[in-house]
């Protein structure tokens, strides 16, 4: 597995001003199967998916604030083709929304799902979060991976995908978007064609409580 310094498992804030619904990956690749037994499908009482997130401990997974709007009810675990019937479908017991999240855009863009008890298995395993000291070199490639559509305006496939991109620097980042939040992570860049959306805003702190 590659190191967490360069695994980056965050969430969309904004693309280029079109909501992030679904976890879009652009030009990304389809991940080996069993590659990411953390990666969570979180979904609504029909059974759609509208987000993605990743299982912390047995009864939590982190997601994205903003996928509230989309009433999730459970998340599915242990498969990376949503197709797929071999898996867990865990009950959300609570949402847990960071207390200075506004809107999309604004920062803080992050959520706790607290789930009945997940059974860990070869399938489903937790992700090992990253020291809070954590420091990303510009252009150091970074993994993020989620469900939605593969290209602009394309079509939502249920296969898991995955992609690298490039982190760049704040400076950088600041020069294209000037209210930038504070707390957040560019990747991606108008010279590449891969990522969610080309260019995107990733959330990257949180506090749980005690």
């Amino acid at each position: 597995m590659l190191g967490l310094q360069k695994f980056l498992f965050v969430h969309v804030l904004a693309c280029l001003g079109r909501l992030a619904h679904g976890s879009d990956i652009i030009n990304g690749e389809k991940a080996p199967e069993n590659s990411m037994q953390y990666m969570a499908s979180v979904q609504n009482n029909k059974g759609q998916h509208v987000c993605g997130g990743f299982l912390i401990t047995e009864d939590f997974v982190v997601s994205a604030a903003h996928c509230n709007d989309f009433t999730p009810t459970h998340v599915v675990l242990g498969n990376h083709n949503l197709k797929n019937g071999n898996h867990q479908k865990i009950k959300i017991k609570k949402k847990i929304i960071h207390e200075n999240y506004q809107q999309l855009g604004l920062g803080n863009d992050i959520m706790l799902l607290e789930l009945l008890s997940v059974q860990l298995n070869e399938r489903v395993q937790t992700i090992q979060l990253p020291r809070a000291e954590i420091h990303l070199e510009e252009n150091q490639v970074c993994q993020v991976a989620g469900w939605g559509t593969t290209k602009t305006h394309g079509k939502s496939v249920d296969e898991l995908m995955v992609v690298n991109v490039s982190v760049i620097t704040s400076k950088n980042c600041e020069a294209q978007w000037p209210r930038l939040p504070a707390n957040v992570i560019c990747a991606g860049g108008y010279n590449t064609t891969k990522g969610f959306c080309q260019v995107c805003f990733l959330s990257f702190q949180f506090k749980m409580a005690p």
